[in-house]
């Protein structure tokens, strides 16, 4: 009997349980199925959907439209929207017109432009040689990068800059400089030593640097097209030792999710730089520390001038970091345009990449850096350590892959120093000693091209 009832027991529980199983199970699929439907989340879930939205959106318009009150810097003190306006529209020299404008890598947003501005410029009737034209576009808040500031009449007061400024750039849908925004591209085609040159009032920077202003042009002018030099006010050295160039090209913002340290040295995480970059190169007013910079001995301006903890008033950067971060991180690498490479040799050259070139072992799919710690010594890397050495890291990072077609432009390496694909992979096949064929070497690129 009690066997009996045992079995009655057990036969009880199972039943139970098979039913909550199942109960679990429909309401599992009833969730799935109205998650399919469209229907809106709802709990917690709401909360995170709801949160990420609005990342988002403020991400992307901090990303391209705020200045960080950098107007202070840019125009208050250089003075720069004077040299852009020109002395006919009150302000000082000849002006930056369009085309001067658009030779220097600055770029228009298609988008901003109404519609019969658009059609007047396909039928010629808009003078690109007036600084005038300039001020209209910068109106319109087109110039990508760029906010001017203007008075009740008309009249330019001042000028800031954005995240967009280095590192977004067009699609010249419409002309070369002008057409569709591409955030998180690198603008390799910016000179920002040229248009920091036009400076009406360069003191801030000779007096920061301790020079003259023939020397201060003089390192500007060796930047050129897509190069800056984000720590010239941190250590000063303006040059090499050998007597080139000292900055670094612009790197791309984008593909940058699950990537651990960002530039070309890995002093730090995106949003580190975020607030670096904010608060220190483009001169907005907020808050940016880190301790390795106050070094009298590698970071000697730095020392002095305290940026290594800068504590602007009013903090117009740390309430942006966390949406600005979010939206870099949701820009993909993009794909490489049909047709940019060859897909039988590119298949080839990905069995190559993943042995006998031995790439796969630094840059691991689908990230094509490695996951965690992605700093090498510079004599692993192959090169020399100046660079390295102007980062508290002394080494160089790991550079992910994707999107690689996209900033091919400038070269390749911090500096630029090999201008090809096929210049790279020549250097690590002598490097490694990997003794790859041609047929090797050429597939290998293809499959580069393709990422």
């Amino acid at each position: 009997m009690k066997s009996l009832l045992k079995v009655v027991v057990g036969l009880v529980v199972f039943a139970g349980v098979y039913v909550g199983m199942y109960q679990l199970t429909a309401a599992q699929e009833t969730a799935a199925q109205s998650q399919k439907k469209g229907a809106s989340p709802s709990g917690f879930d709401a909360a995170i959907h709801n949160n990420s939205e609005r990342m988002m959106k403020e991400g992307q318009q901090i990303f391209r439209f705020d200045t960080f009150g950098s107007e202070a810097f840019w125009g208050d003190a250089l003075q720069l929207h004077k040299a852009i306006a020109g002395e006919k529209n009150g302000g000082a020299g000849g002006g930056v017109s369009p085309k001067t404008a658009l030779s220097v890598g600055l770029k228009v947003d298609l988008d901003a432009l109404p519609d019969s501005l658009k059609q007047q410029m396909k039928d010629g009737k808009v003078d690109l040689d007036d600084p005038a034209t300039t001020l209209a576009l910068l109106k319109l808040n087109s110039v990508v990068g760029i906010t001017g500031m203007f008075d009740k009449n008309g009249n330019i007061t001042s000028m800031g800059i954005q995240c967009a400024f280095c590192h977004s750039t067009v699609d010249d849908s419409f002309a070369p400089g002008i057409g569709k925004r591409l955030d998180g591209w690198a603008n390799r085609d910016l000179n920002v030593g040229a248009i920091v040159s036009l400076a009406p009032n360069p003191k801030p920077f000779t007096d920061l640097l301790g020079v003259d202003v023939a020397t201060l042009k003089k390192v500007l002018g060796s930047w050129g097209p897509g190069c800056f030099d984000a720590e010239l006010d941190k250590d000063g050295k303006a040059l090499r030792p050998d007597g080139k160039r000292a900055c670094t090209v612009i790197p791309p913002a984008l593909g940058l999710a699950g990537v651990n340290l960002h530039t070309w040295t890995g002093f730090g995480s995106v949003t580190y730089w975020n607030a670096y970059v904010a608060a220190t190169e483009m001169h907005g007013s907020g808050t940016f520390y880190d301790a390795r910079l106050n070094d009298k001995n590698q970071y000697p301006v730095a020392a002095k001038s305290g940026s290594w903890n800068t504590r602007g008033k009013p903090d117009l950067v740390t309430s942006k970091l966390a949406a600005l971060h979010f939206y870099q991180l949701a820009i993909p690498a993009p794909k490489p345009p049909e047709g940019s490479f060859d897909k039988d040799a590119a298949a080839r050259g990905k069995g190559v990449f993943d042995s006998k070139a031995k790439c796969a072992s630094c840059h691991v799919s689908p990230l094509f850096t490695e996951p965690g710690n992605n700093l090498h010594a510079p004599s692993e890397v192959g090169v020399d350590s100046w660079q390295a050495d102007r980062s508290p890291t002394h080494m160089y990072r790991t550079a992910p892959l994707a999107g690689l077609w996209a900033h091919q432009k400038g070269g390749f390496y911090h500096d630029g120093r090999f201008a090809t694909l096929q210049d790279v992979i020549e250097h690590y096949d002598g490097l490694l000693k990997l003794r790859l064929t041609e047929q090797e070497k050429r597939d290998l690129s293809e499959y580069l091209k393709s990422l």
